[in-house]
């Protein structure tokens, strides 16, 4: 019993490792930071960010003064852009994907005049899937007892697995597909390669006889 209690831990710590990370960074003038999350379809995803300006004196970060903004872009896998939004200097922004595959969230600053040549450290969090969802307001908006809302995020988790194996499923077909497009590509580089060999060997052979002839020597 012991045992599995903590095997169902270690899972949910994993499964809490998978869908939501936290990084800072620091950020110069015109500086543009890019991350890439791989996502499933029809998939929420929360990103919380708080920006400090860096204090020459002191050489730590304070908090940023309000005019600082910070420009929010995501691409989807086409490279189409799904967001593109100007924040202040803490904020959310949220969106959902609607192709799986590999989105690329970037940020910068929106403008360069607040900088003064120092540099901005970056707080990011983004949180996918039903980690992104505060159930707590959820609770309150729809009045679900404890037991209510517990049966819910386990439905969530459960939706949120079911897609990341149709992801998983997915990748595995466009890997397959490039495997195959790649094997073809082998044969028919082969089959051009012996078929170049042949004409060669062949006009040599045309080649040497005819010299022989002119020679006289056949």
């Amino acid at each position: 019993m012991l045992c599995q209690k903590v095997l169902s831990v270690i899972f949910c710590l994993c499964m809490s490792l998978r869908f939501s990370s936290a990084l800072y960074f620091h950020i110069a003038e015109t500086e543009r930071k890019c991350f890439i999350e791989e996502i499933p379809d029809e998939t929420l995803v929360v990103g919380n960010y708080k920006c400090e300006l860096h204090d020459p004196k002191t050489g730590g970060f304070m908090p940023s003064s309000p005019g600082v903004g910070m420009h929010v872009e995501i691409r989807d896998p086409d490279d189409k852009i799904i967001l593109s939004k100007v924040y202040s200097s803490e904020g959310k922004f949220t969106f959902t994907s609607n192709t799986p595959g590999e989105h690329v969230i970037c940020l910068y600053s929106n403008t360069t005049k607040w900088f003064s040549g120092s540099q901005l450290r970056v707080h990011l969090d983004i949180q996918v899937g039903e980690h992104a969802v505060d159930y707590g307001n959820v609770a309150q908006k729809e009045k679900l007892t404890e037991l209510q809302l517990r049966v819910r995020q386990l439905l969530d988790q459960v939706e949120q697995l079911t897609k990341e194996q149709n992801y998983a499923r997915y990748r595995e077909e466009r890997f397959r597909q490039t495997s195959e497009s790649t094997n073809q590509r082998v044969l028919y580089y082969s089959i051009a390669q012996t078929a170049i060999l042949l004409l060669m060997g062949f006009w040599q052979m045309r080649h040497l006889r005819s010299f022989f002839q002119a020679k006289k020597l056949v």
